[in-house]
């Protein structure tokens, strides 16, 4: 069920267009879905509540999906086949590891989570440099479904975006060019969000009359950074991508000892 109801906010429908067009920019131009960017603003600019965050911007994250497959998939820029078998477990793996995160320290994970994305960061821009040598382990099967166990598992105990995730791994691990990593990386966030969205409409956690000036914004911003992406060399783009993954692990390792530090306190208070 979607809420028609909109929250008390100072948004209107400029501001909420602007939130789908930065969406929609950063999902088509880097591969990723863009809810990293889109939920935070949702909640600091438009008043929304945490939950119908998500939910309304799950549907965007789904909407940047597909229209950054379709352009990527014109520029024959997706591999099916890879994105078919990393979708299969990477599903599965997600659900099972939300089930299980509240058994694990999330402050002690976001940290180390953020230290390795740091790491990756530094990395990409020399994927050339690498060459292909031992560090590579090339396509098939098998290393496919074990970079989906590993983005379904870190997404699912963190609930991060799967495309962070897949976008380096599928560069640094697979050796594929950078524009094919993206390209397969929405391929394979387009399915997951989907099922989200879903979810979280029959939950009521979406803002109905939002959602136009949003997908509005989402599709402009997301046909222009998809079809900007295939425009730009590689190595421009793993320069991009890595500046967003540096601030991204730094958000992560400062959120994560902002938590365990109030974990202590109230450890220690009486």
């Amino acid at each position: 069920m979607i809420d028609e109801a909109m929250p008390r906010s100072f948004a209107g429908p400029g501001v909420l267009l602007a939130c789908g067009l930065v969406t929609g920019l950063i999902g088509g131009l880097l591969g990723v879905g863009g809810g990293i960017v889109l939920i935070p603003m949702l909640t600091a600019w438009a008043g929304f509540d945490q939950h119908s965050a998500h939910g309304t911007g799950i549907i965007a994250v789904a909407f940047t999906a597909l229209v950054g497959v379709l352009v990527y998939g014109r520029g024959e820029a997706i591999d099916v086949a890879s994105a078919v078998q990393i979708t299969l477990v990477a599903l599965p793996a997600t659900v099972l590891a939300a089930r299980y995160s509240p058994r694990v320290s999330a402050a002690r994970l976001r940290q180390l989570f953020g230290f390795f994305v740091i790491i990756v960061a530094f990395v990409l821009p020399f994927r050339d440099v690498l060459g292909e040598g031992d560090l590579v382990l090339g396509g098939g099967m098998p290393v496919m479904l074990v970079i989906g166990v590993a983005a379904g598992v870190i997404s699912g105990l963190l609930g991060v975006g799967g495309g962070s995730v897949l976008v380096p791994a599928l560069v640094l691990v697979t050796g594929f060019p950078q524009h094919l990593a993206q390209g397969t990386s929405l391929a394979v966030i387009l399915p997951a969000s989907s099922a989200g969205a879903i979810t979280h409409a029959r939950l009521g956690h979406v803002h109905g009359r939002a959602l136009p000036p949003i997908l509005i914004g989402t599709f402009c911003g997301s046909w222009a950074g998809a079809a900007g992406a295939l425009a730009l060399p590689g190595q421009t783009l793993r320069i991009i991508f890595s500046v967003v993954l540096l601030f991204m692990g730094a958000r992560f390792v400062l959120r994560g000892r902002s938590a365990g530090r109030a974990t202590d306190e109230a450890i220690k208070s009486p």
